[in-house]
């Protein structure tokens, strides 16, 4: 199966766990995310917190740029799962 095949979440009991343990890392990077960047634009109402709330800012950025990449490894590593599953059954590629 290709990846981003939705049926590749669901193939075995250990790519589900694997799953759901991406989408809580996922879901907790997004949660970083929002806190910095709330907690960043209240501290720009202070002028002396100016450069701790850029530092916020550039935190919560970075956390966004990880919810693809951990997206994108998660789909890997399912992928494999897949790959290794058809080889322990003896099946061919297609």
């Amino acid at each position: 199966m290709p990846l981003f095949h939705s049926q590749n979440r669901t193939r075995s009991p250990e790519s589900e766990r694997l799953y759901a343990r991406y989408e809580l890392l996922h879901t907790l990077v997004d949660f970083a995310a929002a806190i910095l960047f709330l907690v960043g634009s209240v501290l720009f109402f202070w002028k002396s917190l100016e450069t701790a709330a850029i530092w916020l800012f550039v935190l919560g950025s970075l956390c966004f740029c990880a919810k693809p990449t951990i997206r994108l490894v998660r789909e890997i590593q399912l992928y494999r799962m897949g790959k290794f599953e058809k080889l322990a059954h003896g099946e061919t590629e297609t």
